[in-house]
């Protein structure tokens, strides 16, 4: 297999994992409640921007006042065969837009993005 080859295989796997996700987190947006990452990339964000800043975004919320819609709870993968469950806080869209309207990230391009993001929502 030639350089070229693998390269363009990574390409395919990269965009076909992106999106998946993208349909994962539309899909979870759509029920009504979904955690912050899943709203995030369903606004547009990427996948790795969006966990990122995820839990800066879940704490803004919570020092403005706002308390989850519901909770879950998600099986992490820890090693090997093991597994832990987290509980995972769910947030209406309503609640994410409220937030992205005054939460600005110190990095230019990100705090860009969740200006779309809150523009859009």
């Amino acid at each position: 297999m030639s350089a070229n080859s693998r390269r363009a295989a990574a390409l395919l796997r990269d965009r076909a994992r992106t999106n998946r996700a993208v349909h994962r987190a539309a899909r979870a947006v759509a029920t009504g409640t979904a955690a912050v990452a899943s709203h995030l990339i369903a606004g547009g964000l990427e996948p790795a921007t969006a966990h990122r800043f995820s839990g800066a975004v879940t704490r803004k919320a919570k020092s403005l006042g706002h308390a989850p819609a519901a909770t879950a709870s998600k099986r992490h993968k820890l090693k090997g065969r093991v597994f832990k469950t987290v509980a995972v806080a769910l947030w209406t869209c309503a609640q994410i837009a409220a937030v992205l309207t005054v939460y600005r990230p110190k990095d230019k391009l990100a705090a860009a993005a969740f200006a779309r993001l809150a523009l859009a929502a």
